[in-house]
This record gives C-alpha cells, sequence and structure tokens, in this order.
C-alpha cells in the first residue's frame, strides 16, 4: 500500500505544481485581472474579436497548457476587456477525442479561477436532436447530461483537490439560472428570441457523429442537442465555485430516421458558426456587460 500512497502524493504535487507555474506566468505576463472567462467553440474563436486592450498568447507558449489540434479552435488565450469587465477567452478548447486527459481538457479552468474569474460563459457547436429545432438555433444550455462521465471518464476522478473544491459536488443547479434569465432578456433585447432554445446538452465523447440508433436513444433520455465537449469544464467549474452560462449553437440535424439522406460533416458545422458569428458576438458582449453588473449588484 505504500508506494501507491505515495505515488497518489507526487502526482497531487506534480498538478498542483503545474497549476502553480502556470498561474504565476499569466500573471507576471499580463496585467489583466479577468472576472469572465469565455470558452469558445468550433467556429466561434470570433467572440473574442470584440474586446478591447487585447493581450494574446498562443497556448504552446503557455507553460503546462494543452495544444488545440481541431480546424476551427485557433489556439489562444486572449485577454481584453469589454465594456469595463476585464475577459479572458479561450479561442478553441480541448476534447477527448484528440487523446487529452480529462485534467487537461479542465486545466485552464482551474487557472481561471486562480486568476480571479467568477463567471465563466462556454460556447459549443452541437447537432440538433429536439425534433422542433432548426439549424442556426441558439441554446441556453439548462442541464446536461454527462455520459462520459457514466462511463468513468470524469474530470473529477482520482484524489480530491480540496484547494478547488469538496469531494462530492452537487450538479443539479451547474447551470445559473441568473445567467440563463439574463440571457433570456439580452436575447429579446436583440431581437433573436424567435431562434432562442433553452434544452438539454449531452456530452459525448466523439470523434464521429452519431449512428442513428445512438440518436434515438439520446432522444429517449431527454437530450436536446449532442456534442463533443463543455461538460467537463462545467463540471469542474462548478466544482470550484463558479458561475456558469452555456450556449450551444445547432449547427446540424441529428438524422433519427433511416430514410433520411442528408449526412453531417465539419465543414457544415463551421459554416453555420460563421452564419451566427455577429449574433453571438452581440449576444457575448451584452451577457458580458450585464452580468458583471449583476454580481457587482449581488455582492
Amino acid at each position: 500500500g505504500h508506494s501507491r500512497g505515495s505515488q497518489t502524493r507526487i502526482s497531487e504535487y506534480r498538478i498542483s505544481k503545474d497549476y502553480k507555474l502556470t498561474h504565476e506566468w499569466l500573471l507576471n505576463h499580463t496585467s489583466h485581472r479577468p472576472k469572465v472567462a469565455v470558452i469558445c467553440g468550433s467556429g466561434l474563436g470570433l467572440l473574442a474579436d470584440r474586446a478591447a486592450n487585447k493581450q494574446i498568447f498562443r497556448y504552446q507558449d503557455i507553460p503546462n497548457f494543452p495544444v488545440s489540434t481541431v480546424e476551427g479552435h485557433e489556439g489562444c488565450l486572449v485577454f481584453g476587456t469589454i465594456e469595463d469587465t476585464s475577459c479572458v477567452f479561450m479561442q478553441g478548447h480541448f476534447h477527448l477525442y484528440e487523446g487529452y486527459s480529462l485534467c487537461q481538457v479542465t486545466f485552464p479552468v482551474r487557472i481561471f479561477k486562480l486568476m480571479g474569474v467568477e463567471s465563466v460563459l462556454v460556447t459549443n457547436a452541437s447537432g440538433g436532436i429536439c425534433p422542433d429545432f432548426k439549424v442556426g438555433d441558439i441554446m441556453i444550455i439548462k442541464d446536461h447530461i454527462n455520459l462520459p462521465g457514466f462511463a468513468g471518464q470524469h474530470p473529477l476522478c482520482g484524489p480530491n483537490d480540496e484547494r478547488f473544491g469538496i469531494r462530492f459536488p452537487c450538479m443539479s443547479d451547474a447551470y445559473s439560472k441568473d445567467l440563463r434569465r439574463l440571457a433570456v432578456e439580452v436575447c429579446s433585447e436583440l431581437g433573436c428570441s424567435d431562434f432562442i432554445r433553452e434544452g438539454v446538452y449531452c456530452m459525448v465523447s466523439g470523434p464521429n457523429f452519431e449512428t442513428i440508433a445512438e440518436a434515438r436513444m439520446l432522444r429517449i433520455l431527454g437530450c436536446d442537442s449532442v456534442g463533443m465537449s463543455t461538460v467537463p469544464e462545467v463540471t469542474v467549474a462548478k466544482h470550484c465555485g463558479l458561475r456558469v452560462l452555456g450556449l450551444s449553437l445547432i449547427t446540424n440535424k441529428v438524422s433519427l430516421d433511416y430514410s433520411r439522406e442528408e449526412k453531417v460533416n465539419h465543414e457544415e458545422v463551421l459554416q453555420i458558426s460563421k452564419m451566427r458569428a455577429e449574433v453571438l458576438q452581440k449576444l457575448v458582449t451584452m451577457l458580458i456587460s450585464r452580468c458583471q453588473q449583476q454580481s457587482i449588484n449581488t455582492h
């Protein structure tokens, strides 16, 4: 038993040393102290374009940072301000299917927590399972189903790091009600309520798109959309006490019917992201300025 105990301690020590190194490196290289972090999904790196006083770091230049390998994910950390709020944008996030461990996938979230971030806005591209959804809809994530988590692929497996959160975190309120309400308000002000939805996002590991039988199973389980990301970051953010809002862009309809001929592809996904980029940009910009006002009012 002894060697295993010391093994665990060594790996815990190594991980906490990794956090410390990255955290200190960023503090030394930027004067930004972000309050809001935005994680940009496939083709949504444009969300950072509206920020002022930008400072950009490539993932490969940041010590211990994983590197993004998927087309449509730029692989940069962008610090900047929106209105008066200091923000950090992850242009491109990491996925299980790239071969990363979920500790690596979620590593940036804990760095953000250490830097003083209070709210995380996660965006992704997903396939619509709910028959009412149309391509180009924006779904506010109300809840999620963590399929890899059920199967033991979970970012909080292993020794719990008490500095971040408790051993058994509650996930029933992972997506902040206040932020969801705020998102609905902002959408109606922007006049885009007709393509705003709320629903349940399901994470699968990918990298293949779903079979028809799998899609039907997800539908029966109550999933409205399906994608290959987001849930690990949300889980870790909630574990360390951050407020979370998730926005999912419906880039394709998942086939539930054997007689339908269409097949989904990644290019199509990036195309739809481009089409909705401007609306999402406005939405995220307004959300950031409002969500800081809100947290100032509530503290």
